[in-house]
């Protein structure tokens, strides 16, 4: 009985197969594969949001820009008024 169990025979008389190099080497390229598509994908999402989150700047920037031009353009015509005021004020004066 003793041989028997020597090559992997359990008490039950039943075979168990052991897992060798082969199958090591099996599992290991699986979870090498695994990985890579993980590493794959998260690239792939990352990429994703990088040009939303760039195209979302772009698009804040335009507006900051635009903002900026209506303020100046508002200074202007405050600054207008107030020399269209100033002149009227001395002119009835």
């Amino acid at each position: 009985m003793a041989d028997s169990k020597a090559s992997g025979e359990s008490a039950a008389g039943v075979v168990r197969a052991e897992p060798g190099p082969a199958a090591d080497a099996a599992g290991s390229e699986d979870i090498t594969a695994f990985v890579q598509e993980l590493l794959t994908q998260m690239q792939s999402r990352f990429q994703t949001m990088s040009e939303t989150i760039i195209s979302k700047i772009d698009a804040m920037g335009g507006r900051i820009d635009e903002l900026e031009r209506t303020v100046a353009d508002l200074m202007d015509q405050a600054a207008a008024d107030d020399e269209d005021d100033a002149a009227a004020g001395r002119g009835s004066a």
